[in-house]
C-alpha cells in the first residue's frame, strides 16, 4: 500500500494539472488575442469574468478597439457596464467617434448616455454622430398625423406652416434632458405664437422669415438634449377664415338668442291676453249679476213703500227720454 502512494499522487497531480492545462487552453485564444493587440488580459481576469456571467470575449474585443484607437481602458470598466445591462461595443465605439471628432465625452458619461437611450430606439453612436453632423427635424412630426402647424393671426385668417428644425446633440445634457418631442411641440408653439401675433395674414406671407427669427430667440433649447441651430419654413400657406366663420355662428347664435327671446315676450303676452279676456268675462258676470238685484230692489222697494207708482213712472219717463236724446246725438251710421 505504501509503495502505491506516490503513484496516486503523480496520477492526482497529473489529473490536475490536465484541468488547470485544459482551463488555460479554453481561454489562450482569448488570452494572446489580447496580447498580441496590445491590451493584455490575466487569465485569472478572464476566469472571473466567466464566473460572473459575463462574455469574456465580448469584454476583450471591445478593450482592444479602444486601446487601438489610443483609449485606456480596463475590462472591469468594460465588464460594469455589460452587468449594468449597456451595450458594450456602441459605447466604445460612440467614445473613438468623440475622440476622433474632438469632442469632450468620458466614459461614464457615455456609459450614462447608452443607458439612458436604451429601449428607445436610438443609441450612444447615434447621439455623438448627431453631435458631429447635426439632423434635421420635421415639424409637425409627419408620424402624428398632422402635416402642417396652424395658426390665426389678428385678421382672422388661418396660416398653414411647415418647418424643419436643425439640431445638434448636446452631450452634456442628454442624460435626463428633453428630447425631439418636446423641441416639437416648443417649435409649434412658438409658431403658434407668432403668426397670432402678427396684424394680418399678408404680413406673414410676406416674410417668413420673421416666424423662424422670432421662434429661434426665444431659447426653445434650454433643458433639452439638444441645441437648436436655425428653424427653416420649409411652406407657408393660407387656411380657412376662421375669423368670417367665427362671426357667422355668433350671429346664428344671437340670432337663435333673439328668437327665443321673442317667443318668450309672444308667449307672455299671450298668456296676458287670455288673463285679460278672463278678466272681462268676470266683470261681466259681475254686472249681469248687479242687474238682476235691481229688479228685486224695486220690489223691495214698492214692497217697503219707499217707492210709489207715481215715482215708478217718472223715472221710466226719464230713462226714455234720455234714451232719446242719446239717439238724436248720436245717430246710427249707414253701413
Amino acid at each position: 500500500m505504501t509503495e502505491n502512494l506516490p503513484l496516486v499522487v503523480l496520477i492526482v497531480i497529473g489529473i490536475v494539472l490536465l484541468v488547470l492545462v485544459g482551463i488555460f487552453l479554453s481561454y489562450l485564444g482569448t488570452w494572446l488575442k489580447a496580447r498580441m493587440n496590445g491590451a493584455p488580459v490575466s487569465v485569472m481576469n478572464l476566469i472571473g469574468m466567466r464566473l460572473g456571467g459575463v462574455p469574456y470575449n465580448l469584454v476583450v474585443t471591445a478593450r482592444i478597439t479602444a486601446v487601438k484607437a489610443g483609449i485606456p481602458l480596463n475590462t472591469d470598466k468594460i465588464a460594469a457596464h455589460y452587468l449594468a445591462g449597456g451595450n458594450v461595443v456602441p459605447t466604445v465605439q460612440a467614445l473613438i467617434a468623440a475622440q476622433k471628432a474632438g469632442i469632450t465625452l468620458d466614459w461614464d458619461r457615455a456609459c450614462a448616455i447608452d443607458l439612458a437611450t436604451k429601449g428607445s430606439g436610438k443609441s450612444v453612436v447615434e447621439a455623438v454622430r448627431t453631435s458631429v453632423d447635426p439632423k434635421v427635424i420635421d415639424c409637425p412630426n409627419p408620424e402624428s398625423g398632422r402635416t402642417t402647424i396652424d395658426g390665426v393671426a389678428k385678421d382672422g385668417i388661418q396660416v398653414k406652416v411647415k418647418a424643419r428644425v436643425t439640431v445638434r446633440t448636446h452631450l452634456d445634457r442628454f442624460v435626463g434632458g428633453a428630447k425631439e418631442e418636446t423641441i416639437i411641440a416648443r417649435v409649434g408653439e412658438g409658431i403658434v405664437t407668432t403668426i397670432g401675433m402678427a396684424d394680418s395674414y399678408k404680413h406673414v406671407l410676406e416674410a417668413p422669415d420673421s416666424i423662424s427669427k422670432t421662434v429661434l430667440a426665444r431659447g426653445l433649447d434650454v433643458g433639452s438634449a439638444f441645441e437648436i441651430l436655425s428653424i427653416d419654413i420649409a411652406d407657408v400657406d393660407v387656411g380657412e377664415n376662421i375669423g368670417a366663420r367665427l362671426q357667422v355662428a355668433q350671429a346664428e347664435a344671437n340670432k337663435n338668442m333673439a328668437q327665443a327671446q321673442a317667443e318668450i315676450r309672444r308667449a307672455a303676452a299671450v298668456a296676458l291676453e287670455q288673463e285679460m279676456r278672463a278678466r272681462v268675462q268676470e266683470m261681466q258676470a259681475k254686472v249681469v249679476e248687479s242687474q238682476a238685484q235691481v229688479p228685486l230692489a224695486m220690489a223691495e222697494a214698492f214692497r217697503s213703500g219707499r217707492l210709489g207708482v207715481m215715482d215708478y213712472y217718472k223715472m221710466e219717463n226719464i230713462q226714455a227720454d234720455t234714451a232719446m236724446r242719446g239717439s238724436i246725438a248720436q245717430p246710427e251710421q249707414k253701413k
